[in-house]
């Protein structure tokens, strides 16, 4: 599973074909990817993870503090072209890239971790599978990338 973790000033999505948005003040935008080997491990580890990254600044403008310590809001999109490959080619390849079956579950899964660490009014979330219009307003820029399997490899 892998996590691009933006820390914004706000964010949104919107889409058209559902009717459906959904808009965040200060906080994170996580685009969320599942590969084929996922399960339930990676899920709690990279939710925890970013509950608890501290990347906004204290009174001493150092990163220090995590989302859930300023009262910041999340919003979780599902991306599955985080596992595109395009080391090959010009035309990425996704067979890393978790089938829905694996990810919808797991994707959820992350959504109701993040509910659980942050309070269920402060996570938003795209719709799985949708073609979506997604706004981020980086503030910093702040982004961080963390994949859980290297976490859990080095653990074992």
């Amino acid at each position: 599973m892998k996590v691009v973790v933006q820390r914004v000033s706000a964010g949104g999505v919107n889409i058209q074909s559902e009717n459906y948005s959904a808009e965040i003040g200060k906080g994170l935008v996580i685009l969320l990817g599942i590969s084929n080997s996922d399960d339930e491990k990676d899920v709690i580890f990279l939710a925890d993870k970013c509950s608890n990254l501290r990347i906004f600044e204290d009174e001493n403008e150092k990163m220090n503090l995590s989302v859930k310590e300023i009262d910041g809001e999340v919003l979780v999109i599902s991306q599955f072209t985080l596992y595109g490959d395009a080391l090959y080619g010009n035309r990425p390849s996704f067979t890393e890239a978790a089938k829905p079956d694996i990810s919808i579950p797991l994707y959820n899964n992350f959504i109701e971790r993040m509910k659980n660490n942050l309070g269920e009014s402060k996570v938003k979330s795209g719709i799985f599978g949708a073609m979506m219009e997604v706004k981020i307003i980086n503030d910093g820029p702040v982004t961080i990338i963390i994949e859980s399997k290297e976490k859990i490899s080095k653990q074992k």
